[in-house]
């Protein structure tokens, strides 16, 4: 990192790598990683450390509001990560390479949908925004409702399991908009969730994923 640093951040002449012109910074950031990223998108800001970093937290900040409706709980953690971030930075309180690795290593989650430590049955947005949504949600007692078996010793990934395969079978054909093929769904979550504030907050989430 810090030969990358100062060969594409610092130094006077940066190198163009990538041929990725046409995708979003984030994006690239995923595919080259973020040194590379920064010399082939950002080169016009080279030696500029708070231009640079400015840059990039912007656009991560610009996903998270973009994609926020999609995973309420995912995103909101994200976004208290990057202000923790900015604040270390803004602060001195990291040096810049340290920076860039938490910068790169928040944007990558960010541009996945997901952290790292998501379990690898959540293999779809959907279950995963259900997961981190139930895990965040108001009623601890939710996770009763669930069968009385766990999956990996979590009742809550049963519960985001359980609720992904009941919608994928009661969903009705272009259901939204549709107040009495949502009225199925709802029914459905509550059959499960026993809570109708709860099925109104996981409505929301599951009518933006497009897998439902």
């Amino acid at each position: 990192m810090r030969h990358l640093i100062d060969t594409y951040i610092e130094a006077d002449e940066p190198r163009k790598i990538s041929p990725f012109d046409n995708i979003g910074l984030l994006d690239l950031i995923v595919k080259t990683g973020i040194a590379d990223a920064i010399a082939s998108r950002l080169s016009n800001l080279k030696g500029n450390q708070t231009a640079i970093a400015e840059t990039i937290e912007n656009n991560v900040r610009n996903v998270i509001i973009r994609d926020r409706l999609t995973d309420p709980a995912f995103y909101e953690k994200m976004s208290t990560l990057l202000d923790e971030i900015i604040a270390a930075r803004k602060a001195k309180a990291v040096e810049y390479e340290q920076y860039l690795q938490r910068i790169d290593r928040l944007a990558k989650q960010v541009a996945a949908g997901h952290s790292d430590e998501t379990p690898k049955q959540l293999d779809t947005p959907g279950k995963r925004a259900l997961y981190s949504n139930l895990k965040s949600s108001p009623n601890k007692q939710l996770a009763e409702n669930a069968p009385n078996y766990q999956v990996d010793g979590d009742p809550v990934l049963k519960l985001a399991l359980e609720l992904d395969t009941a919608i994928k079978h009661s969903r009705p054909d272009d259901w939204r908009g549709h107040q009495a093929k949502e009225q199925i769904i709802k029914r459905t979550l509550y059959d499960i969730l026993k809570d109708i504030d709860e099925v109104e907050r996981i409505f929301k989430i599951i009518f933006q994923q497009h897998e439902y």
